[in-house]
């Protein structure tokens, strides 16, 4: 069976740049050792990248969070240094959800990832959605939210929603 790890924006701007968070930083070394741990095994690695034009703040999104982040280009939408491994894919997602995860043909799906209570959580439940047999995990621990409730929010609906979270 294919295992695939999809790590969710682990990008600067989320990490310690426009939106960063302490409970950010503190799981990069957990990301970086699952990542690791995935190559070992020869198994699959996606990345996503939240990416946003010049024009960010004038989209619904950027009214409704009127920070900008991710703009493609700058240092602050970039893959967070130490994280990417050569060979792995990069996905551009232009919001919350990726859509097009069929294309993928995902058969045994892990999550890392920010932030688990908007992108996280998004593309868990498309992913579970869209491959309703298959395993999708959630690890909390390398996983960190906007803040300590809302991720546990996040953790609890992807739960309701036959995700495991471990």
């Amino acid at each position: 069976m294919k295992k695939t790890l999809i790590v969710i924006d682990m990008q600067n701007d989320f990490i310690d740049m426009a939106l960063g968070t302490p409970e950010a930083v503190a799981i990069v070394p957990f990301v970086k050792a699952k990542i690791e741990e995935y190559v070992k095994n020869g198994d699959q690695v996606i990345f996503t990248r939240d990416t946003h034009n010049d024009d960010y703040l004038d989209t619904p999104e950027g009214k409704k969070l009127p920070v900008p982040h991710c703009i493609k280009g700058t240092k602050g939408w970039e893959i967070y240094d130490g994280l990417y491994v050569e060979g792995a894919k990069v996905i551009d997602k232009p919001n919350f959800g990726w859509p097009h995860w069929r294309d993928e043909n995902l058969e045994d799906v892990e999550i890392v990832g920010l932030c688990t209570d908007i992108c996280v959580v998004s593309n868990a439940l498309i992913i579970k959605a869209t491959f309703p047999d298959i395993n999708v995990k959630v690890d909390k621990s390398c996983c960190a939210g906007v803040t300590v409730d809302s991720h546990n929010a996040a953790l609890k609906t992807m739960q309701m929603c036959q995700i495991d979270v471990v």
